[in-house]
């Protein structure tokens, strides 16, 4: 999809020059895609270790120079190490820990030091303990750890330490890294590596990924391809490189780099749709028919207003509020007034909330100002709550996923303590807004299991019909916490819900797609085309307004 090679080129461009790792970090977010769909995600470690190679031969020359000897290398190398632990970072921002150099030096520091530490002159039952005790630690981490363990932070040191221990044993007739197989296998493992992710998105595209009979086969395929990559494009140009003076290698990597980037630069601006049928064009079009104004108004200082004064309702939440404000604003009566906006992407409405070190400070900066201006705002004007709550939550269930917020005191996971905190603040901030005008909490929309424009795209390339759907089961399962939170504040605030369901949802499901035209922009974020089946259910605010403006002028009219 052009949006998917858009973003190909971009991650191109980023590998040659070795900077991927910070292209990734930066990307980490609300917005960012499936790690999965990305095809050069791998390319992040080897940025890493170009880093880390360029630094440290400049680190042992400074060395040699004015501190000489192989203790005070290994001394400085070992501090070096210890700075760069991520235990403590990944609590605090697992994307930094993951991707930076300064978090992940430690591990590299590590070979550094089994080499400074040369070969032992252990006995052969030793060096088998000691290789088994490495291999253990490896085992164990594959056996222990899964997709939801967090990353690197004190787990990582077990595969560190078992491969220092398994290179300190130095085993050469070891069955485990001495045999023929295996120094195969390790002779190719840099050209293995380059393959094996790519073929991984592949099963994900292909929506094969959970096969195991097509993951065995992308397995022997990458030990194929790395053995085809060794053989005709690794092996000859390190030949051909050494053959060349410094001055003639740099003029060949120079040019070579020069050319990709130039063409990884204009797939990254163009994309090149025309290369699709017309149809996956229009599906993909779709993931741009986003409000006009996102750049501008969805930001923590921005004071937007869709339409014209006077402001005639108040429109305050996040990403998914930004794709609903056009929505609002077309329900006005007759098209007149406007719609006042404020909001910032990842950012639940609740005063007193603080961000956690690491995340973005502008939900807090958000929150601080609305709070101070809630009594400023319009009198009388209602006001409209719309938020992704439940993704903050974990869906209102206890896990192991660190919360982006508190509220004064930091928890290291979403437990029920933190659960039940958020909840008295969120009550406590929708009773406040509900002081002096009326309150209208939105029901959260669905948020399908998949990218729909990209899901749909792919379908339409390869053939197939697909449909993208939510069961109204699995919606309730995931926002019970958010509707009881709701329901709280109707009953304590007197708020009154909005339901997008009866307008996106039918016999139970709930569809990403109309006739083949997304009603999403990826997997929860409705399009200016799917926002259009809600004004209607915006009307009714305008609607109670105009019946209450009625029964209160009738109260104040004098009994004959």
């Amino acid at each position: 999809m052009p949006e998917e090679y858009r973003r190909l080129g971009k991650h191109v461009r980023e590998s040659l020059t070795f900077s991927s790792n910070l292209r990734y970090f930066d990307e980490s977010g609300y917005f960012d895609v499936a790690s999965q769909e990305k095809w050069l995600l791998h390319t992040w470690s080897l940025s890493v270790e170009w880093q880390f190679y360029l630094l440290l031969p400049l680190l042992m020359m400074a060395m040699a120079r004015w501190l000489p000897g192989r203790r005070r290398l290994a001394w400085v190398l070992g501090a070096l190490g210890v700075a760069s632990l991520c235990l403590w970072r990944t609590q605090v921002d697992a994307s930094e820990a993951f991707f930076l150099l300064q978090n992940r030096a430690w591990e590299m520091l590590a070979g550094a030091l089994v080499y400074l530490a040369g070969r032992r002159n252990w006995s052969q039952g030793w060096q088998r303990g000691i290789e088994l005790l490495g291999f253990g630690l490896i085992l164990a981490t594959i056996l222990l750890f899964d997709r939801h363990s967090v990353w690197p932070g004190w787990r990582a040191v077990l595969p560190v330490a078992g491969a220092a221990l398994v290179l300190l044993a130095a085993r050469r007739e070891s069955l485990w890294t001495g045999t023929p197989a295996v120094q195969w296998l390790g002779s190719r493992s840099y050209s293995i590596y380059l393959w094996h992710w790519p073929l991984v998105v592949a099963l994900d595209y292909l929506e094969r990924l959970r096969d195991p009979l097509w993951v065995a086969v992308a397995v022997c395929a990458s030990l194929l391809f790395g053995h085809l990559s060794y053989r005709f494009v690794e092996t000859p140009a390190r030949r051909q490189l050494t053959r060349l003076n410094g001055w003639g290698s740099a003029v060949v990597l120079i040019l070579t780099l020069a050319l990709l980037s130039v063409l990884a630069q204009q797939v990254r601006k163009h994309g090149f749709p025309e290369r699709l049928p017309e149809a996956v064009a229009k599906i993909e079009a779709e993931r741009s028919n986003t409000n006009p104004r996102r750049d501008e108004c969805l930001d923590a200082d921005a004071h937007c207003i869709y339409g014209a004064e006077p402001v005639r309702v108040i429109l305050l939440g996040d990403s998914h509020a930004d794709a609903l404000v056009t929505a609002l604003q077309a329900a006005l009566p007759e098209g007149r007034g406007g719609v006042l906006f404020r909001g910032e992407s990842g950012c639940p409405i609740v005063f007193g909330l603080r961000s956690n070190e690491g995340k973005s400070e502008e939900c807090e900066a958000l929150n601080a100002q609305l709070e101070r201006e809630s009594a400023r705002l319009p009198a009388g004007v209602p006001v409209v709550v719309v938020g992704r709550t439940a993704n903050y939550l974990n869906g209102g269930q206890p896990g192991d996923k660190r919360p982006n917020f508190n509220f004064g005191t930091p928890y290291e996971e979403i437990d029920a303590h933190y659960l039940r905190e958020f909840r008295e603040h969120y009550v406590a901030t929708m009773c406040r807004l509900a002081e002096q005008r009326p309150l209208y909490l939105v029901r959260p929309t669905p948020e399908m299991p998949a990218d729909v424009p990209t899901r749909l795209g792919r379908a339409m390339i390869f053939g197939q019909e697909r449909r993208f759907v939510l069961p109204l089961a699995d919606y309730h399962r995931r926002q019970s916490f958010v509707w009881a939170m709701q329901d709280e504040v109707v009953e304590r605030c007197g708020a009154r819900l909005l339901d997008p369901l009866p307008y996106l949802c039918v016999d139970g499901l709930c569809p990403g797609e109309q006739n083949g035209r997304p009603l999403y922009r990826d997997d929860n974020h409705i399009t200016e085309f799917g926002n259009r089946r809600l004004i209607p259910m915006f009307r009714q605010i305008f609607e109670a307004e105009e019946r209450n403006g009625i029964a209160a002028s009738r109260a104040e009219q004098p009994r004959g």
